[in-house]
């Protein structure tokens, strides 16, 4: 149920504004202005999203591709391609990994390796990741160095259907990084998509054990649907796809967001735990606002903020 509660500590009660700050990018050219909704006119990125509390992320580019993202006030996502796909992110800051909200005190590294298929598909994502610990200050100085604690690995595996070439499911392993180990996977989840036309409506994932590489019995299990889709254009179809889903894998609770796989957006989303005996869905709903281009450019708490290209 910590899950559900962070849901609610980051949705419940947040409202947005529009500073003159966000007026101009990082290269002085001007955003979209919310204030006149007058919205931007030929090719765009997403530049910022912001609420009335900080930015959530900050999108920077080279030419028409993004290259970095910045989240809170230390994290970095570096996204590296092989012509146009993304082919490596590397990221270095801090992450909600236990899903209360906060983010944890403990630094994280971790580097992504994206393989396609034959079709240009994104087939799977392998991932090593090293948690870091702040040691005890030796004077003159405040601040501890920053220790090795533990390492992962993890393996992504993507599939698609044959009927509507969409994605499917993500199959995930994962288990500590340890030298000489021929395997080293101890833990799994599943994650299960369904659509409505072009839409994510609902997503399903459930964690647990692996031994052997033969998956037990679910110890985790939650549902995320999206209903009552706009017809207009969501800001994250400006992103690349491997991106996005990098971004969901980053921490179990990140399935949430799992609508910015979609081409629209959903103003309610029902969250439930279903290894609760009677599961009870946790409701969040919103309206959008939209620019002439049809673009959002506020929901759910969240601004939208736009560059032209």
């Amino acid at each position: 149920m910590k899950r559900i509660f962070y849901f609610i500590l980051i949705l419940a009660g947040v409202s947005s504004v529009y500073s003159c700050k966000d007026m101009l990018d990082e290269n002085g050219d001007p955003l979209s202005d919310l204030n006149n909704n007058t919205g931007l006119n030929g090719p765009r990125g997403l530049y910022r999203e912001i609420t009335d509390k900080d930015t959530i992320a900050e999108y920077h580019y080279n030419g028409l591709l993004m290259t970095k993202v910045l989240t809170d006030s230390a994290s970095v996502t570096d996204v590296m391609y092989s012509g146009e796909k993304v082919s490596k992110i590397n990221f270095n800051g801090f992450l909600d990994v236990d899903g209360d909200g906060k983010l944890d005190k403990d630094s994280i590294s971790y580097t992504q390796l994206f393989t396609y298929g034959n079709t240009g598909k994104l087939e799977s994502i392998s991932e090593t990741r090293s948690y870091y610990k702040r040691g005890p200050a030796v004077p003159p100085a405040t601040l501890g160095p920053k220790v090795l604690f533990a390492k992962t690995k993890s393996l992504y595996k993507l599939m698609y259907s044959a009927a509507t070439a969409k994605l499917d499911s993500i199959m995930m392993k994962t288990g500590p990084d340890i030298s000489g180990s021929p395997s080293g996977f101890t833990d799994y989840s599943q994650t299960k998509y369904t659509y409505l036309g072009d839409n994510v409506s609902k997503v399903v994932r459930h964690y647990g054990p692996l031994a052997n590489d033969i998956p037990g019995a679910p110890t985790e299990k939650y549902s995320y649907e999206y209903t009552s889709y706009d017809n207009q254009i969501s800001a994250y179809t400006l992103l690349p796809f491997a991106y996005k889903i990098s971004n969901l894998l980053s921490t179990e609770a990140n399935d949430f967001r799992s609508l910015i796989l979609s081409p629209n957006s959903p103003k309610r989303i029902a969250v439930t735990d279903l290894t609760q005996p009677i599961p009870t869905p946790t409701i969040f709903s919103t309206d959008y606002n939209y620019d002439p281009q049809t673009y959002v450019t506020k929901g759910f708490g969240i601004n939208y903020i736009y560059k032209p290209f």
